[in-house]
């Protein structure tokens, strides 16, 4: 289910930044603007289609995933359809686009995209205990996998997916709650239920890395004095573009920002009044952060103009319910969350607000906690009086676990999908502008907590708590690909 923004007054503020201005057509009350979710629970497209998904970002989608318009033109008629890709192969060799027979970025992007990695899945690894991380490195030769039962893998997905390293990870308390790899890709850091964040050295040439018994796992240490023995946990840590830096978000309803060259905490700030969940940079200058937890809110940091102590440059409402996970744009303006109200938002940071408005809090008579409770049917039709959100997705379930989600790869497909993992052991594709349902892949017979998709291929991995690590592909000769290990007949839809 897909639908627009509320159509409530809220304070708009853009700090630091260009305000979004808005067409005075788009804002007269009546015009049809804001879309509405489907009323039929049975279908997996949206009855009433959203009029214009968001001014721009609708545009810019478009611009990077739509052909040349000579392309187009040799289907009189027929434009709004998809360019076949043997057209487009034609058109690339008769040179129509005047580029010298070479295909545009958006060119690519609108033949990859249409080809989703639906097709398998295939056994990458198969472990007892539950899988919280997978991640592909920022060039998609490596691949992490984290574990509870203290394993975390990096595969060589150039080398037949051979494990590179295995590290056994040091005073891990619970599970591996986040990793993130250097963007050298030299370091790892993981985290857990702890203060002290390891960083394992990835380039050594030690395959087994026993934390402290065949390599040193150094600690970096996010607690202070103040804390007064105060042990919190570390929920998601991220490096920062040009690996200086390293934020996090943690159980002390925190954010931190450490500095390797300096080896200490450089700032900590107090950013929600509960579990901060999720943080990521907006975009490679490292200045705004994005955050989001369990007060159901997320925020802005501007590292350049704190305004004071603990107060954000702006806040986003909408969620009825904790965030799970952030994902950014990568552009500065536009990011998405996952929310255990069990839909994915759509943001636009110009539209935040300087302050919470004063009745946030959405009155609810039914009481759950989300990780042994299933979510309140009363409560699946409510919504936010005050949602900010350029768009909400719906038809996934985040239960149990802080279950993540992201945007399609810019290099394959412009960044048009959206896909999340699901408490109902599936992985969800959404169309980012029409929101339709473009595939749900079944497999798995646990929750799948992550799932990512490779920078370049149209190859997406999904990781549960099964301990499965399963591929999911669209190979060109419809044969298993030489790198996989076993195929696995389970189900799979694909709209």
């Amino acid at each position: 289910m897909f639908s627009g923004p509320s159509d409530s007054d809220t304070d708009e503020m853009g700090y630091a930044m260009s305000r979004l201005e808005i067409e005075s057509d788009l804002c007269d009350a009546g015009k049809g603007y804001y879309g509405v979710g489907s009323s039929s629970s049975s279908s997996h497209r949206s009855s009433e289609r959203l009029g214009d998904l968001d001014h721009e970002i609708s545009q810019v989608t478009k611009l990077k995933s739509c052909p040349h318009e000579r392309f187009s033109r040799q289907v009189p008629g027929r434009h709004q359809l998809p360019v076949s890709t043997v057209r487009m192969l034609a058109g690339r060799e008769s040179n129509f686009s005047g580029r010298g027979g070479r295909f545009s970025s958006a060119d690519r992007c609108h033949i990859l995209s249409r080809y989703l990695p639906v097709k398998g899945p295939w056994l990458v690894d198969q472990m007892d205990s539950r899988a919280y991380v997978s991640q592909f490195s920022t060039d998609g030769s490596l691949f992490i996998a984290g574990f509870q039962g203290s394993h975390i893998r990096i595969y060589n997905v150039e080398k037949g997916w051979k494990v590179q390293k295995d590290i056994l990870a040091k005073s891990l308390r619970w599970t591996v709650t986040d990793t993130s790899l250097s963007p050298d890709q030299r370091n790892l850091v993981y985290a857990s239920m702890s203060p002290i964040v390891h960083i394992v050295d990835v380039g050594s040439g030690t395959a087994e890395s026993h934390a402290n018994v065949t390599e040193i796992h150094d600690g970096l240490d996010f607690s202070s004095e103040e804390d007064g023995g105060y042990s919190f946990g570390i929920f998601s840590v991220k490096f920062s573009t040009d690996g200086r830096e390293l934020v996090a978000g943690s159980s002390d309803d925190s954010i931190y920002v450490y500095d390797l060259e300096a080896n200490r905490v450089s700032l900590r700030t107090v950013a929600h009044t509960s579990d901060v969940n999720t943080v990521c940079f907006a975009d490679e200058s490292g200045h705004l952060i994005l955050s989001g937890g369990d007060d159901n809110l997320c925020k802005v940091w501007d590292r350049r103009c704190f305004i004071g102590r603990d107060k954000p440059a702006g806040v986003l409402v909408g969620h009825l319910e904790g965030v799970t996970f952030i994902d950014s744009r990568g552009d500065g303006r536009y990011f998405i969350s996952n929310g255990k109200d069990q839909t994915i938002k759509l943001w636009d940071i110009r539209k935040m607000s300087s302050t919470v408005p004063a009745r946030n809090e959405v009155h609810r008579n039914y009481e759950w906690d989300y990780r042994w409770m299933d979510y309140p049917s009363e409560a699946r039709d409510l919504k936010h009086p005050y949602d900010q959100s350029v768009s909400t997705y719906k038809g996934h379930s985040v239960l149990r676990t802080l279950i993540r989600c992201y945007f399609s790869p810019a290099h394959s497909t412009g960044q048009k999908y959206i896909y999340t993992g699901s408490n109902d052991s599936s992985v969800y594709i959404y169309d980012l502008e029409s929101g339709d349902k473009a595939a749900v892949l079944k497999h798995h017979s646990s929750p799948v907590r992550d799932c990512n998709w490779h920078p370049h291929y149209p190859t997406l991995i999904s990781s549960s708590w099964d301990g499965d690590l399963v591929k999911w592909e669209f190979p060109g000769s419809g044969e298993p690909p030489i790198m996989s290990k076993k195929r696995v007949r389970r189900r799979h839809f694909y709209y």
